[in-house]
This record gives structure tokens, sequence and C-alpha cells, in this order.
């Protein structure tokens, strides 16, 4: 039997960066997992070069357990990391490496417990859910959760493994992020009445965003959060050659992220109006979403909950500012819950990192959640 560190260090050897092909590091869990009886589906998504990956362990009709993780990375393009990221290193009981707590410890803790949990005679099922592209904003697992009425009875419930201290996590915001784009006609600067000047233009879409963003501090409101309102905030903005020559392009991106109840995307919609009414002078726009996901909020007496409770023997946590898959899950009918090994603080850095009793901790944790789908 593999330990968790020992599928670990294989997880992290593959460089699964979000956006790029991941044909190696999902070929080797199905490998894996097909090794263990498991009913393995790989599950392409519409880029053609990555997949999702769907696996069970005990009765596909019966109502079981999801544990979602996904198998993407943020790149590791950091200068002060001091070993090879895509190499993992152990520092005394820290274990090294991208995405060792972002969230390839969760994957290799459910892995290491399957087979302990494949020996059981399971009455319910427990599912392995991972997906592509998390980092990118949630972009594959829509693929994967359109395609569970065909691959499984309707799950209970999702345990999503996004590091949280190994406590668990009832509710996070939704996001919706869009890329704007602006065309007009560049010129000479001392001739601006024969051009079209794109961050002129702009400015007044980062006007319209600023205004919105003041707006939502004046609510809905849930204390669960920091701050307890909706947010929305302009990124990034490119644009301009010089400083004589009229812009003729100029883009932003910008994210709105909102509280249960509110629909991320419907935050943007004043700023998507204010944009389409400028072709009404000339100018050409672009408006593409770059990635959406609802907020999760699942109530704290929910089936769920308890057995998460349980499991760890603490209290869930109200909520997290990051978001998460589980609001997608959520969204489908399928209660939901965030629970996994390691601090979201050491994620998307330098020497990341996640600890050994971490990883024994959520294996034996999942290890006991198979107990709870036996016979």
């Amino acid at each position: 039997m593999k330990t968790p560190e020992d599928i670990l260090a294989q997880l992290v050897s593959f460089p699964s960066v979000v956006g790029t092909a991941n044909h190696a590091i999902v070929e080797w869990i199905r490998a894996y997992l097909t090794e263990l009886g498991a009913k393995v589906s790989v599950l392409p998504g519409p880029e053609g070069d990555r997949s999702n990956l769907f696996a069970t362990i005990g009765p596909v009709d019966r109502p079981g357990l999801i544990l979602s993780g996904h198998m993407d990375v943020v790149p590791a393009a950091e200068p002060t990391w001091t070993s090879d990221p895509f190499i993992l290193r152990r520092e005394g009981e820290r274990l090294c490496g991208r995405g060792t707590s972002d969230m390839k410890g969760f994957l290799a803790c459910a892995l290491a417990a399957l087979p302990a949990i494949a020996s059981l005679p399971l009455s319910r099922p427990l599912h392995l859910a991972f997906s592509y592209d998390e980092e990118a904003g949630c972009c594959g697992v829509p693929h994967l959760i359109s395609r569970l009425p065909d691959l499984c009875a309707k799950p209970e419930g999702c345990i999503v493994g996004e590091p949280s201290g190994l406590r668990a996590v009832r509710a996070h915001k939704g996001k919706a992020a869009a890329r704007i784009e602006i065309i007009g006609r560049a010129g000479h600067s001392s001739r601006p009445d024969l051009g079209l000047n794109a961050i002129h233009a702009m400015a007044e879409i980062v006007a319209e965003a600023v205004r919105t963003a003041d707006d939502m501090t004046a609510g809905p409101f849930d204390d669960n959060f920091e701050p307890p309102y909706s947010s929305l905030q302009v990124g990034t903005i490119t644009g301009g050659q010089a400083v004589n020559i009229i812009p003729d392009r100029c883009t932003i991106e910008l994210e709105a992220r909102a509280v249960a109840g509110v629909d991320p995307a419907r935050l943007l919609s004043g700023i998507k109006a204010k944009l389409e009414g400028l072709t009404e002078r000339g100018f050409k726009t672009g408006w593409e979403i770059l990635s959406a996901y609802p907020a999760l909020s699942l109530k704290d007496d929910a089936p769920l909950a308890v057995l998460l409770r349980d499991l760890t023997g603490q209290e869930p946590l109200p909520a997290v500012s990051y978001g998460t898959e589980a609001g997608l899950y959520q969204a489908a009918g399928i209660d939901a819950i965030i629970c996994g090994p390691g601090d979201i603080a050491r994620a998307h850095k330098a020497d990341e990192y996640i600890e050994i009793g971490e990883l024994i901790a959520c294996r034996n944790m999942i290890e006991a959640l198979g107990q709870r789908l036996r016979a």
C-alpha cells in the first residue's frame, strides 16, 4: 500500500499547470484506480488536451458521496523557490512542492485511503471527482457535473478537499470575472477630433465599476464573510502605445464576488450595459466571461455538515473568503462542503508545503468515511 507521501511525490512530479494538457497525471491516476478495481471514466473536455476523471468504489446505482479535487496547479514561476517545485522535497515534517496544499495533498490522501475502502463491503459508493482548470475559475468541473447522471445515481453529498486545516467549511462567495475590450481609432494626439480614444472610453467603464462596487457596500449582508457584502474590482488594465498617439485599444479584467443569494454575473450587468452604449459613439467593444461559479451556502444542520462534524471532531466554519467548485455541485442539487488538509495561506507561493501529519489525518478521515458507507 502506498502512503500519502508516496502518492503525493508522484502527483507533484506532473507539472499539470492550469490551462495546459493533463494527460499524464490523468493516466497515472486512472491506472492506479483501475488496479484497485474502481470503475473509472476519463472525461475529455472541449479543449481536447485535458480531461476530468471520475471513479467509483462500490455500487454505482445507489446514492453515495463524492470526494472532489482538482488536478491542476498554478504556475511555479516565483524566483524564490529553494528547490525544483515539481520534485517533492521533505524538510522535517514539511513536504514542499507546487500543489502540495492546493490541492494534490487531498488527492493523495483520497488515493491512499482507497485500498482500505475497496476492501469493505460497501452498501453505498464513494466517488472520486478530479477536475482540470479549477485555477482558471472552475472551468473544467461543469463538464464533469453534467455527466454525473450517466455515471452514477445522484450522490447524497460532495466533499471538496480544498485546504481548510481539515476543518469543514459551509459557505463561500460566488464569483464572476470578465474581460472587456474597447477598440477606437488611432491618430496623432494633436488631432483628438479625428480619433476615438479607447482609454478615455474605458475610463467611463471603470468609473461605472467603481460606482457599482460602492453601491454593494449597502448590502445585502452576510456577516459570515469579511467583508460581509458582495464586492467588485478592476484588476488589470492595458492600452495605448505612446503619449502622442491616440490609443485605439484598451482592455480591462474585472471580477465580482457575491454573497449567497446574489448571482455574481448579475453584478456585472450594469457595467455590460454601459459598455454596449459605447457602440453608438463609434467604438467596437468586446465582452468575455473568464469564469463564473455560484456561492456555497450549506445549513449547519444539513446531514453533510453533521457528518463532517462527526468525522473531524470540530464544528464546521461558517465561511471562507476563497471560492471553490463546491458551489457548482450545490447548484446541481448536490449538497457540498469544503474540508481538506493544508492551509490556503501556503498556496500560490514559493516553497508551498503540507505537513506529513496533515496528510495522515486526512487519510484517516477518509477511511473513517468509508466505514460510514459499508453495509
